[in-house]
């Protein structure tokens, strides 16, 4: 009985290794094959984004309502809250 037993275990073990291994290329396969074209990063990262670095405030009635004097203060000044 033990040696049936240790053959089950060891063929459960086997078949979930082995479906595993296709669940996992046919999820990874179509991004392992998108991954061989190649970019040319160095002039994607050379031009920003024109909108990055800038703070808009959220001036909504309903976010207003809840907010401190000092984060209001910061929002107006232009700066990246850092008080609730």
């Amino acid at each position: 009985m033990n040696q049936i037993r240790r053959f089950l275990v060891g063929a459960a073990v086997a078949g979930s290794l082995l479906t595993g291994g296709v669940i996992g290329a046919t999820i990874a396969g179509p991004l392992g094959a998108s991954a061989a074209t190649t970019t040319n990063v160095a002039a994607t990262a050379a031009s920003p984004s024109a909108g990055s670095g800038t703070f808009v405030p959220n001036e909504t009635a309903a976010h207003e309502a809840g907010e401190s004097a000092a984060r209001e203060a910061q929002e107006n000044a232009g700066q990246f809250p850092t008080v609730p």
